[in-house]
């Protein structure tokens, strides 16, 4: 068995790992100074790569934030978005390009052309993205993942003439059209910058000569090949969150309901397990005001970090949620709740003298000895995290808990234990155990955690199946098949040929035959009825390869 790196680009550093059978031989850890996240991440690589022989390395994972940030930040590129929403609904709803243009072609529920669009609609909108020098497009109709044609024709029409293209039935064969419309719109806007990130690595790998597989961590914990994940960049949306829980997950093997928790410089991402098992988020991420239909471990991140800004405002002190630069005992500009824990004695780095003189700024406004003003701040920023936990769980307990395994009808989940990783997560678990009243594991290698779970991530992939034995049509929109069936197909037939078509998908990709966990997830199969008789049915199946570690610590294989 051979070598893998894991490295996680957050924030505020490079975390990076090399792991043999499960175990971590070495670690590393390399600020963030800029914009550019290529140069960290190879410093990373390169001193990791000393440590070992090339040739014995055999896969490179990374988890990043750049899709994340570009959302969050509204970075995003411009994109000329091409629509076909059908009869009914007011096309305007579905605008989020800088140019929307919408097409009056229509295919219904049942994948059959009722009206063709157009074809000057297309053309006028390609004039328009290219006077306005737009270079993305995105093109969505309305039921393409049970008939893609109008999405195809609309890309040959387009001509080349863009730099990316994304169609709306290519990332997810899902039916939810608002959902398809933000995913392909994000899909494109943020394929410039990741482009960028990629050549960045290629470059850096090609001229010292690594061959090793490279692969980028998911939203659902799974991982796609670097040069796959170039078509569909959307999938790296939450990333970073993803590869904290496998850490923690891959640390710490609970067979409870627990609180992940992994606390950075900047935020603290949130999340949990149901008897041990990740949160799943059905539908999608929803990330600012896109509702998208990216598969997603759930997840949540909170503006308190080691390094967000403490202030006094009011007379009361308030944590984040900014990020001015580092605590001041790095020379920072600001206090911080790092400055808070160096200065009780609980965290040891940087200038101890420094962080004092900055809590003692605080200190001085609230007429308050120093440690006490640490404690308050230490105090404000546990409670803080402890009421966002508490709220989120109030609403993940009013609906149906959905894991990467199951749905778990009428389940609350009633945390035992928090799992906390991260810079911080020794110093603070002392005042996240008294503040939860429940035990706070902080497991070993807990500063490079997200790393460790990036590295044993197992690839995952879905397909989706549809078939209507009345038209004796058959889709699967994610490998583009779009071929006539037999009228006697059944459900078990489907499910047969779905997972068949998945194994040989997923061998494509490189993932070991070994390795495979494939499965029906979701199965249903209805009569069409025409007139007074049934002259078919409608089935519909989704199969995929379950997220999850091919290692725990303990060098535990697919646990």
């Amino acid at each position: 068995m051979g070598l893998r790196i894991g490295l996680d680009v957050g924030g505020t550093n490079v975390d990076a790992v090399i792991v043999n059978e499960g175990e971590i031989i070495e670690k590393v850890k390399i600020p963030i100074e800029d914009k550019d996240l290529s140069g960290p991440v190879w410093t990373a690589l390169s001193k990791l790569i000393k440590k070992i022989s090339k040739d014995r390395l055999t896969h490179i994972n990374l988890s990043t934030t750049i899709a994340t940030n570009a959302i969050v930040e509204n970075k995003l590129e411009p994109v000329g978005m091409i629509i076909e929403s059908g009869p009914g609904i007011d096309p305007s709803y579905f605008a989020c390009g800088e140019e929307n243009f919408f097409l009056s072609g229509y295919i219904d529920h049942r994948g059959i052309e009722v009206k063709a669009f157009d074809e000057n609609e297309v053309y006028k909108a390609k004039e328009a993205f290219l006077r306005k020098e737009i270079k993305l497009c995105g093109v969505v109709t309305k039921f393409s993942v049970r008939n893609p044609v109008h999405e195809v024709k609309v890309e040959k029409l387009l001509n080349n003439e863009f730099q990316f293209i994304s169609l709306g039935h290519k990332l997810s064969g899902k039916l939810n059209f608002p959902r398809r419309v933000h995913t392909t719109y994000l899909n494109s806007a943020i394929y410039p910058p990741f482009k960028r990130f990629y050549e960045g690595i290629k470059k850096a790998l090609e001229r010292e000569r690594i061959y090793a597989e490279v692969n980028i961590l998911k939203a659902d914990g799974g991982t796609m090949k670097l040069e796959k994940v170039l078509e569909f960049p959307v999938y790296t949306i939450l990333s970073g969150p993803a590869a904290s829980i496998l850490g923690a997950l891959a640390l710490v093997r609970p067979n409870e309901d627990g609180i992940l928790m992994d606390i950075g410089g900047t935020t603290t991402d949130i999340s949990f397990v149901a008897d041990g098992t990740p949160l799943l988020e059905p539908f999608g991420i929803e990330i600012e005001r896109y509702k998208s239909l990216v598969r997603s471990l759930y997840s949540f991140s909170i503006g308190l970090g080691g390094d967000s800004k403490v202030q006094i405002i009011n007379g009361k002190i308030k944590i984040g949620p900014e990020r001015e630069g580092p605590p001041k005992a790095l020379g920072g500009p600001s206090p911080t709740p790092s400055d808070a824990l160096i200065t009780l004695g609980v965290l040891n780095f940087g200038n101890k003298t420094q962080a004092i003189e900055g809590i003692k700024e605080l200190a001085q406004k609230l007429n308050l000895e120093v440690k006490v003003c640490a404690e308050l701040i230490v105090k404000e920023m546990v409670t803080s995290i402890k009421k966002e936990v508490e709220e989120t769980l109030k609403r993940i307990n009013n609906k149906p808990v959905t894991t990467i395994k199951e749905l778990l009808h009428g389940k609350k989940i009633k945390p035992t234990f928090v799992s906390a990783i991260g810079g911080p997560a020794k110093a603070m678990a002392p005042f996240l155990e008294k503040e939860f009243g429940i035990p706070c594991y902080v497991p070993e290698y807990y500063e490079v955690a997200n790393a460790f779970g990036a590295a044993l991530a197992r690839k995952t992939i879905e397909i989706n199946l549809f078939a209507n034995t009345a038209d004796g049509i058959l889709t699967i929109p994610e490998l583009g098949i779009h071929e006539r069936i037999s009228k006697k197909l059944t459900l078990e037939d489907a499910q047969e040929r779905a997972l068949k078509l998945l194994k040989e998908w997923a061998i494509s990709q490189g993932i070991a035959e070994d390795e495979l966990q494939c499965e029906i997830s979701e199965s249903s199969s209805f009569n069409i009825v025409r007139g007074f008789y049934t002259c078919g049915k409608n089935i519909r199946i989704k199969a995929q390869i379950k997220p999850g570690l091919r290692f725990s610590l303990g060098g535990n294989k697919n646990a």
